[in-house]
């Protein structure tokens, strides 16, 4: 069974940036899909980009500018970068992974995920 541990959350001002690491307890970053997902205290989940595993990276339109997801596969490694935080992006961020792809002809496809972090929050003052 695959643990994912996430970390890097804080407590930050407007503008600035951090960083959001996942370890995965098993080299599994070389061929499962990975993604950052957050939690708002009032909706539902919501994905935030993606890496796939040959490396291909899809964000959400509102993450597109700010967000960098990287990944370092021999260190079991994912990384997601904001820059120019929001109070908006408060949030408990979650990585996930599933094994196979998670886009289709460029698009996100909404399919389940196999193993999940236990989240790390993100609070942005203004």
């Amino acid at each position: 069974h695959v643990q994912l541990m996430d970390t890097g959350g804080g407590s930050v001002q407007a503008g600035e940036s951090l960083t959001l690491t996942c370890v995965a307890s098993e080299y599994i970053l070389g061929y499962y899909c990975m993604a950052w997902y957050r939690d708002f205290p009032v909706q539902l989940r919501k994905g935030v980009g993606l890496i796939e595993s040959a490396g291909t990276t899809f964000y959400v339109d509102t993450m597109k500018v700010r967000s960098t997801i990287s990944k370092d596969s021999a260190a079991n490694t994912l990384y997601l970068r904001m820059d120019s935080l929001k109070p908006e992006d408060t949030a408990m961020y979650y990585c996930a992974a599933r094994s196979g792809r998670c886009t289709e002809d460029g698009i996100w496809v909404e399919y389940d995920f196999d193993f999940w972090g236990q989240g790390t929050q993100v609070t942005v003052s203004s």
